[in-house]
């Protein structure tokens, strides 16, 4: 168990899943943070980075920074996707062993898995077959932070964890119609669709890929579990173990959003990885589950939805979740 009192660290607090993690550890008892925006800390400078953490000298660090976005962002700026990551995780994992931090969460994604691997995905199919062509940039920066991980562990008797969540949402999630992930770029799209009566909402892709969905508020609630109960070096997958295609998710939020026209598939555009599913045994055996079912789950995501506002939290992609 952690200890409740000591300093802790939360990489891209401002983030979706970095202020859900916020959100868990205060409800767990957690009070000691040292906390820093991306104005006040910019975690792919190395120099910066370094005194950051020879002055603040944290116990535990969960690193939830990162640039992340969905098909068309990844498409766009590949470049940035596998320099940034990298960076990011490169400095936070040295300076972490410097500073001989107690134990680090690293948070990877399930794109590390190969494009066809059986499903669902268990944690030994890693390196095990080729990328998704559309985010294989962003998920070889995740993959060499998982073997940075190990390698240090290995080497020098650190306490770094990595865990693998299927794709996310929730509040304070990016709304943007292009740069986003496809359940807030949907629920912004219906929304729109609704206030402006249109007849038809045309959605990329098929609608047959496969996809799995994971609350935030319950992922954080998972990594806080594994920092008290679990210290391998192997990595652990965190999901519901339940999936749906992507037309299914559509007409779902279509309903919640109360959106009544046609969806239709622009099939010009790409569907990504036919099917991601993950293996989630080994989470399930340490004693944890998920709580929030997906269709609620997105009622309460569409209602922060519109209490952010209707414009979209940024059309940049941002390095701070």
């Amino acid at each position: 168990m952690l200890d409740r009192k000591r300093l802790v660290y939360v990489a891209g607090h401002e983030g979706m899943v970095g202020s859900a993690l916020l959100r868990r550890l205060k409800e767990k008892g957690f009070t000691n943070f040292v906390l820093r925006t991306l104005a006040e800390l910019d975690l792919t400078d190395s120099v910066a980075t370094r005194e950051f953490f020879a002055q603040t000298l944290p116990d535990y660090v969960f690193l939830a920074a990162a640039q992340v976005g969905g098909i068309y962002a990844n498409n766009t700026y590949p470049a940035d996707f596998i320099w940034n990551n990298l960076s990011i995780q490169c400095n936070v994992l040295k300076n972490a062993m410097d500073c001989k931090v107690r134990k680090l969460l690293f948070l990877g994604s399930s794109c590390i898995y190969p494009r066809m691997a059986p499903q669902p995905m268990r944690e030994e199919y890693l390196l095990t077959g080729l990328l998704e062509e559309t985010n294989e940039p962003y998920a070889i920066a995740k993959i060499s932070g998982i073997i940075t991980c190990q390698s240090f562990n290995r080497q020098y008797g650190t306490n770094f964890i990595s865990v693998m969540p299927t794709n996310l949402f929730g509040p304070n999630d990016n709304y943007d119609p292009l740069n986003s992930h496809v359940l807030p770029a949907m629920i912004r799209r219906f929304h729109e669709a609704r206030l402006q009566n249109r007849e038809r909402v045309i959605c990329w892709g098929t609608g047959a890929a496969r996809r799995e969905f994971l609350h935030v508020d319950d992922l954080a609630d998972a990594c806080c579990f594994l920092m008290d109960h679990y210290s391998d070096s192997g990595i652990i997958n965190i999901g519901t173990g339940e999936d749906l295609s992507v037309k299914e998710l559509a007409e779902m939020i279509a309903r919640v959003v109360g959106y009544q026209g046609t969806i239709e598939w622009d099939h010009s555009k790409p569907d990504g990885t036919p099917r991601k599913l993950l293996d989630v045994t080994g989470l399930t055996k340490l004693g944890w589950k998920y709580s929030i079912p997906l269709e609620l789950g997105i009622q309460t995501t569409y209602q922060d939805f519109l209490k952010q506002g209707n414009e979209a939290r940024g059309m940049n992609i941002r390095l701070d979740e």
